[in-house]
């Protein structure tokens, strides 16, 4: 039967195959402008360590004003001063931990005509790779006995190592930044999550860092910082040191906690340490130390601007005003076939099997009209992307997934059925009666 009524379909679009072309672009076109700002949101309020998210967990301490809040209503920094980052990395008290913060270096390149480089690197430890399932091509990150040292060696982004050394294995060969001699230790694979969760706190959506080395060398020698800095009470006089001693936060830490037992225990830490920094005259804020997972840290964050929220209700209702043009379309198509319907239903053909009919038929209208307005949701993420094509990350914001590609061919299809209804409602409460005795 389905074939049946897929065929009566067929004829009846090729039968009216101006209306008929109408419906699908309309429907295509809502979808079209719809898809490419749900696109747009989905790459945006995506969780890329998903699969970790019962493991990962981002640390905060209370070390703020006693006077105010860092942000209301009552939330500790997001980032951390170096004495406590230090502190509870010492400590030991993870399955793995990180402390990082964004920097930036000068790198020169082999050869006595190349031109040194600056570009932004992340000063971090050795657990940051596999805590986050850093990918290597070649390879690995140093240990953690080269943090203990600090000892001068790098990893590399794929697309730097193409720079420079041609796309080869440069594992252990060396490498002058800020005129000094680093060992390559691995090269990274294709590795671009977005957005960017171990540190919201500069743009989330930009690439990550070319270059990582080690944050106990980074930290000691005063690297400068390329993140956000914020300070409760002034740095006293004294160099980078004073800095170091300072309560400007300017770190973020996360760890990787392996059960439920183990996140109970390091929660009792922090407040036995923020008891401890109070004994000492710090921590004059109430308890208030926090373990958020990456999703919980993405939402605290609120890493989708208010400006696409907008742009998104505003795409909803223009797919809204599309599908009302489809329905005063769909009427006057069943309208005009009212003699047709008046016949079959004289002849026997019973309400529920014309309402299955053509049902059926506006879902291959807008089966048409979800394929159209996948090539239109492409055009309109090129569009952003040349629109916006100075800033580097939008390239990361514009890609489709075959996830959007199923979401809009199913929404335009539910959008297609929800706008039959009503006219084929009108349709099956045709009274045979009236068109037949015309004739």
């Amino acid at each position: 039967m389905l074939r049946y009524y897929l065929k009566l379909g067929a004829l009846s679009i090729r039968a009216n195959p101006a209306l008929s072309a109408l419906m699908v672009l309309a429907i295509a076109i809502g979808i079209g402008a719809c898809m490419t700002i749900v696109t747009v949101r989905h790459v945006m309020s995506d969780n890329p360590i998903a699969h970790k998210n019962d493991v990962l967990y981002h640390v905060q301490v209370d070390s703020w004003s006693p006077a105010e809040p860092y942000q209301d209503p009552d939330k500790p920094p997001e980032q951390m001063t170096y004495l406590d980052a230090k502190a509870l990395h010492d400590a030991g008290r993870a399955y793995r931990q990180t402390t990082s913060y964004k920097t930036s270096r000068v790198v020169q390149p082999e050869g006595d005509d190349a031109r040194p480089f600056q570009l932004e690197a992340r000063a971090t430890t050795s657990d940051f790779f596999p805590m986050f399932d850093v990918p290597f091509l070649y390879g690995a990150p140093w240990d953690r006995a080269s943090d203990d040292a600090e000892e001068r060696v790098t990893v590399l982004s794929q697309e730097l190592n193409e720079q420079l050394f041609g796309g080869e294995d440069s594992t252990g060969r060396m490498l002058t930044i800020n005129g000094e001699e680093y060992r390559v230790s691995g090269v990274l694979g294709e590795w671009t999550p977005v957005p960017k969760f171990y540190d919201l706190n500069n743009n989330p959506y930009e690439a990550p860092e070319a270059l990582s080395l080690p944050f106990s060398l980074a930290a000691i020698n005063g690297f400068s910082r390329s993140g956000n800095t914020s300070c409760w009470k002034p740095v006293a006089d004294g160099g980078f040191e004073e800095f170091l001693a300072s309560e400007c936060i300017w770190i973020q830490m996360w760890i990787e906690l392996r059960d439920k037992s183990e996140k109970d225990d390091y929660l009792q830490f922090l407040d036995a340490y923020a008891e401890e920094q109070k004994s000492l005259g710090r921590f004059q804020r109430p308890l208030n130390n926090r373990l958020n997972n990456p999703a919980e840290w993405l939402a605290d964050r609120e890493v989708v601007d208010d400006n696409v929220n907008v742009l998104l209700s505003i795409a909803v209702l223009f797919l809204v005003v599309c599908l009302l043009n489809t329905i005063g379309l769909l009427l006057a198509k069943i309208m005009r076939r009212a003699k047709d319907i008046s016949l079959r239903r004289a002849l026997g053909a019973s309400r529920m099997a014309l309402f299955v009919q053509y049902i059926i038929e506006a879902g291959m209208i807008g089966a048409a009209g979800g394929l159209l307005g996948v090539g239109a949701t492409w055009l309109g993420l090129r569009g952003i992307e040349s629109l916006w094509s100075d800033y580097d990350f939008i390239q990361y914001l514009v890609r489709m997934d075959w996830s959007m590609v199923l979401v809009a061919v199913v929404l335009a299809v539910m959008s297609a059925l929800a706008a039959a209804l009503y006219p084929t409602w009108r349709a099956c409460n045709i009274t045979p009666a009236s068109q037949l005795r015309i004739q």
